[in-house]
């Protein structure tokens, strides 16, 4: 099996980031509906909400999404340093970035599972923690360099979906099963999240860093050979 996956890495690449895709939405919603209206994925989203929020519009948060702002960044800063020496495509540095999203989605979910009734600053840190391994998986995911997949937000995929259709430019080699894809899989994994805060916050967080787990294994064994 792996040796057909190292042989079609166009296919297996795409598969994965689809994979992340899910998982992004789950971590949104988790941040959104449990950490007090927060994305911790979707950046323009907060940057919308930052906006609002500076006007003193509905008490919408401020530290909230500028912690996760910041944090985000710091994780793709980080991720475009490890892979930038490095050829598009999955390498064991690759390997290394998304084990840390792995890691830091876990811790969060434990903080949370453990602490019956975080305060505001636990909280925070949670928030900001969520935001850097998005950012480190948004940056990995970039280098990768699957068409159409970030994996963290799926505005232009939908655009790309609508412009290259048979009702817009009619693009013979519109890759709509892709986007569809995507934008189906965000919005199921913001489904799932949602449904799990009515278990646990913590639960959307496991179920998170185990697909991302299982995304870094499959990704790791059927890299290229070093």
């Amino acid at each position: 099996m792996i040796s057909t996956l190292r042989r079609h890495p166009a296919g297996t690449h795409l598969g994965l980031m689809l994979a992340l895709t899910f998982s992004t939405g789950i971590i949104d919603a988790v941040g959104y509906l449990g950490l007090d209206r927060v994305f911790t994925g979707n950046m323009t989203g907060n940057i919308v909400i930052l906006g609002m929020a500076l006007t003193g519009a509905d008490g919408l948060p401020i530290l909230g999404p500028v912690l996760a702002l910041v944090g985000f960044m710091v994780g793709a800063a980080v991720a475009g340093r490890l892979l930038r020496d490095l050829a598009a495509g999955w390498s064991t540095s690759t390997t290394v970035v998304f084990a840390i999203v792995a890691l830091v989605l876990l811790t969060a979910g434990v903080v949370m599972v453990v602490l019956a009734d975080p305060a505001e600053p636990v909280l925070l840190t949670v928030t900001t923690a969520l935001g850097l391994a998005m950012g480190a998986q948004a940056g990995a995911a970039r280098h990768i360099a699957v068409k159409d997949v970030t994996t963290v937000v799926v505005t232009s995929t939908i655009t790309g979906l609508a412009a290259d259709s048979v009702f817009g430019a009619r693009v013979d080699t519109h890759p709509w099963r892709r986007r569809a894809g995507a934008i189906a899989l965000i919005g199921t994994g913001a489904a799932v999240g949602a449904l799990a805060l009515n278990v646990h916050i913590g639960l959307g967080m496991a179920l998170s860093a185990v697909i991302t787990i299982v995304v870094t294994v499959i990704g790791h064994l059927a890299r290229p050979r070093d």
